[in-house]
């Protein structure tokens, strides 16, 4: 399952597990997300609606690169940094090579469009 995720004027591809939280998602899809910045790591923004945990373990340790959901804020969230586990983080999947680093380098808040590709 892949996405496009447009932040200003630049295009990420990514590309999610099979999970219920992922399709979940998917259905939400078009969706604009506005984001702020979590401890120069992640890019987070809410969700119009909670994303299914069924299956999903109690948390996770995304890797720089990943595409997350936060279950207690409902939130999308964009690893671009070094996150350690933490409950309620679910990786819904992969950005594209490179992409990590782009978003990095937009500093404070920032609106996401998300896609399916």
């Amino acid at each position: 399952m892949r996405i496009v995720i447009t932040l200003g004027d630049k295009r990420f591809g990514a590309l999610l597990r099979d999970s219920a939280a992922s399709r979940d998602l998917l259905r939400q899809l078009p969706v604009t997300v506005d984001m702020v910045d979590h401890g120069g790591v992640e890019k987070t923004g809410p969700l119009p609606s909670p994303l299914s945990l069924d299956g999903q373990p109690e948390g996770a340790d995304p890797d720089v690169g990943d595409v997350g959901y936060y279950a207690p804020g409902n939130d999308l969230v964009l690893y671009y940094g070094d996150q350690s586990y933490y409950p309620g983080i679910v990786v819904l999947g992969r950005l594209d090579s490179g992409a990590a680093a782009q978003i990095a380098k937009q500093s404070g808040p920032v609106t996401v469009t998300v896609e399916a590709r």
